[in-house]
């Protein structure tokens, strides 16, 4: 597919990325805006590094990929590197927009989105925030006192930026999750054991379930387990040894009807995959990133355990045992399992922030 070139002139500016958690929503956000105001051009800026840089050249979204890279727990000499990188970026940016100047910038986060956000504050372009999880990254905490409005996933973030004019609205996700969805009673068998590590994987999920998988599958005959691993962790495990009905696949790209197909899910807590589990009605068992900024991961699925949509089990000691006895009476189970399938949420965040953005744009 051919990518347009971006013209930023009166364009609406999506900016977020590294992971899926921060490209989704602004991808949701995208796509409601074009049906909105179908006039308006859009564009995308991220990194050529991350989820945004495998995506955006595939879709039909104009867009322009920075080379920048993120400063938060590299060592002294790495930070040098992408200050320098980010300083560079951002000299470039501001050179364009001051020809080329966006109507608005709307950004969703990670280091991705640095050059814009940082650019739009110079330049006085409005500029507008999402921060999906329940603790705010570095950036958003240091651009939210300028943006026009931060829009707040959850209801945890609000109080952890001060000056900032916070709004609740949820996580937008994408077209394909704003509809109904077949509930998990409807299914039948073979069913699915959904295993997602994030955009990126996530080694210790993935070595977790390449050990207790033939054991599951061999004592539930009725059961199969599709499997995100990431691409890097794709490419390493994809002549591992495992049980004939463990699919291994590198990316899921319509994720919806893979999750309308989904009984049960295991996953890492992302704001992003969080929403689309509640928008699908799907159950879960949530396995946190330890090493979250801000240990938000954790945060999100104690959310999710608290409204009974998931187990939270935490990676460490003991962590694949700990795993399998979680998820042995949850496949042998459909009543257990059914109740953690609650009925789908309907998401409307992305309504919530255009119909914001509409009182601004006019």
């Amino acid at each position: 597919m051919s990518t347009p070139i971006p013209t930023f002139q009166d364009a609406l500016v999506l900016t977020g990325g590294g992971t899926g958690g921060h490209y989704f929503p602004a991808v949701a956000l995208a796509e409601g805006a074009r049906a909105r105001w179908p006039d308006r051009p859009i564009a995308f800026i991220g990194a050529r590094r991350g989820i945004e840089a495998r995506e955006l050249p595939a879709s039909e979204w104009p867009h322009l990929l920075l080379e920048v890279e993120g400063l938060v727990g590299r060592s002294p000499l790495r930070v040098s590197r992408a200050a320098w990188k980010l300083w560079r970026a951002v000299t470039g940016l501001k050179g364009l927009w001051r020809k080329e100047r966006p109507r608005a910038v709307i950004g969703t986060g990670g280091y991705g989105a640095a050059p814009a956000l940082l650019v739009a504050r110079s330049l006085g372009i409005p500029f507008f925030l999402h921060e999906s999880n329940a603790a705010p990254g570095a950036l958003i905490k240091l651009v939210a006192p300028k943006a026009q409005r931060v829009w707040c996933g959850m209801e945890a973030v609000q109080p952890l930026l001060p000056g900032a004019d916070c709004r609740l609205v949820g996580t937008p996700v994408r077209e394909a999750f704003l509809r109904a969805f077949q509930p998990v009673n409807g299914l039948q068998a073979p069913f699915r054991l959904l295993v997602l590590g994030g955009s990126g994987g996530a080694r210790a999920l993935n070595e977790a379930l390449l050990e207790i998988a033939p054991a599951l599958l061999e004592a539930q005959p009725h059961w199969e387990i599709l499997h995100q691993t990431g691409p890097a962790e794709g490419e390493r495990l994809k002549d591992r040894m495992r049980h004939p009905r463990h699919a291994v696949v590198p990316f899921l790209p319509r994720m919806d009807e893979v999750m309308e197909a989904t009984s049960l899910v295991v996953s890492r807590a992302g704001a992003s995959t969080c929403a689309e589990l509640k928008a699908a009605g799907r159950g879960s068992l949530l396995v946190p990133l330890p090493t979250s900024a801000n240990d938000h991961q954790r945060m999100n699925a104690l959310a999710m355990a608290k409204e009974g949509r998931a187990v939270l089990i935490e990676q460490g000691p003991d962590f694949t045992t700990r795993l399998a006895a979680a998820l042995r009476p949850l496949l042998a189970d459909s009543s257990a399992r059914q109740s953690l399938s609650m009925v789908p949420e309907r998401n409307r965040a992305v309504e919530l922030c255009l119909d914001d953005l509409a009182r601004y744009l006019g």
